[in-house]
């Protein structure tokens, strides 16, 4: 069935307007990404000193913490899955959904059930259309996350994982599933082991030449740890939920772009038709008309004769 020229006129009026949208949506990410790095670099240094302090405490005591404490016969683990509360970002939340799968049955391999807690509304949407449990939601916050969501997140974390074994609800291990910022251009999604705890420094292992500064623990080494190590794992969740929002607004700018090049590309191709479409239609105008012409003139000869 043909197409009329007023409807590939419709249609480009349409795309226009689509293109508009995703432009406006792309330069909105693009400059919420910038804030979000400095968010990022801003807590840096205070999570930096927090884990050279919790460092220094696990070196120089030998407190046997409930935090840091390996299960030797784990049954359960705990997945947080971080995704984003919104769409048009390509492929940035079944990324991290897919990674967060690739663990759990990892994890299953190796005999144990799994706790789930999501953070943003993809994940939930996820679970949700496939009837399948989880312990805890966590939704509205994923592009400019805040210390406080960070600090009810771990204290739910914690308070799972320093239940008895046996007990309901209780975890053996907490494990985070996150979408790291490399740059612009990458952003990868990464599952780490939060609990037992492991002190991890920066992104690079610390030289053998570094030392750590010494400390002097008051009122004794146990009662720093238990200041210290809950801090500890709420500034690493503060961390992942800092690299996803920046990761979430890269993914969004990037598909955005996409987005506009290819309205760019309709646009242009729907120009052409129908400048195709209306000089066909000036051609038959043309050919309807000298053929009235012949004919008239015909009739006259005929009359003539």
């Amino acid at each position: 069935m043909a197409v009329s020229l007023r409807e590939y006129r419709a249609r480009i009026r349409s795309t226009e307007s689509m293109k508009k949208i995703t432009r406006a949506m792309e330069l909105i990410a693009a400059s919420r990404i910038i804030k979000a790095q400095q968010r990022a670099q801003q807590a840096a240094p205070y999570a930096r000193e927090l884990t050279r302090a919790v460092s220094a405490v696990a070196t120089f005591s030998n407190v046997d913490h409930p935090l840091t404490r390996e299960e030797e016969n784990p049954k359960r683990a705990a997945v947080l899955v971080i995704t984003s509360d919104r769409g048009l970002a390509g492929a940035y939340s079944s990324s991290v959904i897919k990674e967060a799968e690739r663990l759990a049955e990892r994890l299953r391999d190796e005999g144990k059930e799994i706790d789930w807690f999501l953070a943003g509304r993809k994940a939930e949407a996820y679970f949700k259309f496939r009837s399948r449990d989880f312990v805890e939601s966590w939704t509205g916050f994923s592009d400019q996350p805040g210390y406080d969501v960070a600090a009810e997140i771990g204290k739910a974390l914690i308070d799972a994982f320093l239940k008895e074994q046996g007990e309901e609800g209780d975890v053996d291990e907490v494990h985070v599933v996150y979408t790291r910022f490399r740059s612009m251009l990458v952003q990868e999604p990464t599952a780490i082991r939060l609990l037992p705890l492991e002190v991890v420094e920066g992104e690079e292992p610390p030289g053998d030449a570094e030392l750590l500064p010494l400390y002097e623990f008051e009122p004794s080494p146990s009662e720093v740890l238990d200041g210290l190590l809950p801090q500890y794992v709420v500034s690493r969740i503060f961390y992942s939920l800092l690299q996803a929002a920046a990761s979430e607004l890269a993914a969004r700018q990037k598909a955005m772009k996409a987005a506009t090049d290819n309205a760019d590309e309709l646009i242009k191709k729907l120009t052409r038709i129908a400048n195709q479409a209306r000089q066909a239609g000036i051609t038959q105008e043309i050919s309807e008309i000298v053929g009235g012409v012949n004919a008239l003139a015909d009739a006259q000869a005929a009359a003539n004769d």
